[in-house]
């Protein structure tokens, strides 16, 4: 090569390397003007605490117990229906107002379709298997009213044999005993797991079960630190883990013990034509003939209806009878409405339910202001969305506020006031207990809802009928009025509800209960 040619070459390589540089500078700089740009674009999350970095804002959570009552705190601080609080690596956006609700719940509830994978939930659902579409037909409609009578039958017993030996009652006792006779009989036609007791009521193992559901349902989205940070899962700081333990296998093993014998009588031809629900599952198929679900499926779907059941129904009752004991006028409002559409001379009945619209708003007035839990069951963010003009990220918890929603003074005018007449206003004689606006949750909106919202109507109203109907209530000897204050650390009564009760009705009508020896029967 020649002089003048290695010397053209050599002039030409810092004007390519610099044209490079230049192309990569102005690459760069593209780049970082659309990444500036998108954030700019991009919505801000909800108002919230400054978080710390990795933990959160856990540290305040935990000084501040109960959880649920430091996020409504710090929503009323900062005057907002939604927030954003970073509990780990988690956004965790709580909603107060009803039509941020609707927006989540209903236009965009395929985005908010998934739920949180808890230590609790993980547990209590046999490892995320009891995702399966619950049997709902006529065989289920026909299950349900004549199970809801039934037990109310039993229960009515139990509580006059209470009446006519003591006089006082403990309603949280008798209420909640009632919703779980109700979904035993419905799973496992059975209401005992061990002997009958003569008065209709709940023996030790029934105790134990309702206990543990109980424990259960407090622990299933209960704010545990493992859940929001979950490298320290298994070290169990909050004892969490050991409680969640600790319920299931109680209920494991009371289940359990009915399960395995009813799945060896199916799969051995011992039975042949199903009975309960119990049944149904075991025998469900799929296109191709075989069995649809396993054992471990089985057992699980049985473990989330019996806790899809209990505590709302029991809940309502009690407070409505609470807030009601002090304001004799709604006492006698009620009980002239079920002796106009009931009589005297019978029971209420299921058939009566639709023409009951007094009863059903004073329940509906229970589940607005006395919710059965703070939250409703998260809902996971499967992809970034934009809720009432703000970013919500991929894999947040949106959780909508029962308590926010039922006593939100812009929706309720003197929200905390107990008010059956607020709902007959707006629904004039027909008077359902769920909530289509989400002005509060009375039942679940999901896959369930229709079964939930239908079983779980069948159960409040036919309990309360019964209770009002059947027997007259005063507060105790001594008492003033009847303590509406809520537990510090859920929205139950503080102190289960007791009371005196006198039956109204003539003595045949509880007599006749007497008889009825074979539902109190294990199979």
């Amino acid at each position: 090569m020649s002089m003048e040619a290695t010397s053209a070459a050599a002039s030409s390589l810092p004007t390519s390397a610099m044209f490079k540089a230049f192309l990569l500078a102005l690459t760069a700089a593209c780049l970082l003007q659309t990444l500036l740009r998108r954030r700019r674009q991009r919505k801000p999350l909800p108002p919230g605490p400054a978080p710390w970095p990795v933990v959160g804002s856990l540290p305040e959570m935990l000084l501040k117990k109960p959880a649920f009552r430091w996020i409504h705190l710090v929503m009323k601080e900062l005057g907002t229906d939604i927030a954003c609080l970073k509990l780990g690596g988690v956004h965790v956006i709580p909603v107060t107002s009803p039509a941020i609700a609707r927006e989540v719940l209903r236009k965009q509830d395929a985005t908010f379709a998934s739920r949180p994978l808890t230590f609790a939930s993980e547990a209590f659902s046999h490892g995320y298997i009891d995702a399966v579409m619950l049997p709902y037909g006529e065989q289920w409609r026909k299950m349900r009213r004549v199970l809801t009578a039934e037990i109310a039958d039993n229960i009515t017993r139990y509580v006059y044999s209470l009446v006519t030996s003591s006089g006082g009652v403990d309603v949280r006792h008798v209420t909640r005993h009632y919703c779980a006779n109700v979904i035993r009989r419905l799973i496992f036609n059975r209401r005992y797991f061990g002997e009958p007791q003569p008065d209709g009521g709940p023996g030790p193992l029934e105790v134990q079960h309702v206990d543990a559901v109980f424990d259960a349902l407090g622990l299933l989205y209960a704010f545990c630190v493992s859940d929001y940070m979950p490298w320290l899962r298994g070290l169990d700081l909050d004892g969490h883990e050991k409680q969640v333990k600790e319920a299931n296998r109680t209920v494991n093993e009371l289940h359990d013990m009915v399960i395995d014998e009813r799945w060896r009588q199916w799969k051995s031809g011992e039975r042949q034509e199903p009975e309960d629900l119990l049944d149904v599952l075991i025998t469900l198929t799929g296109a191709d003939g075989k069995p649809l679900l396993s054992i471990e499926e089985v057992k699980a779907q049985c473990q989330d209806m019996t806790m899809a059941a209990v505590d709302n129904p029991s809940n309502a009752v009690e407070w409505a009878l609470a807030e009601m004991v002090n304001r004799p006028e709604m006492m006698e409002k009620a009980a002239a409405e079920l002796d106009a559409v009931v009589g005297r001379d019978r029971l209420v009945e299921e058939g009566d339910i639709p023409r009951l619209s007094y009863l059903k708003a004073c329940i509906r007035e229970a589940f607005r202001l006395h919710p059965v839990a703070p939250f409703n069951v998260p809902h996971v963010a499967l992809a970034d969305a934009t809720v009432a003009g703000y970013h919500i990220p991929e894999g947040s918890h949106v959780i909508l506020s029962r308590i926010g929603l039922g006593r939100n003074p812009a929706v309720w005018e003197d929200p905390l006031r107990f008010d059956p007449g607020r709902h007959l206003a707006a629904g004039g004689d027909d008077v359902t207990l769920a909530e289509t606006d989400l002005r509060f949750i009375s039942f679940s909106t999901g896959r369930r809802g229709c079964v939930a919202a239908a079983l779980g109507t069948a159960m409040s109203v036919m309990l309360f009928g019964r209770l009002l109907h059947c027997f007259t209530w005063s507060k105790p000897a001594g008492v003033e009025a009847v303590d509406l204050s809520e537990s510090r650390n859920d929205t139950f009564m503080a102190n289960p509800l007791v009371l005196h009760a006198q039956p109204r009705l003539p003595a045949h009508l509880y007599e006749g209960m007497h008889g009825n020896p074979a539902s109190c029967q294990p199979e």
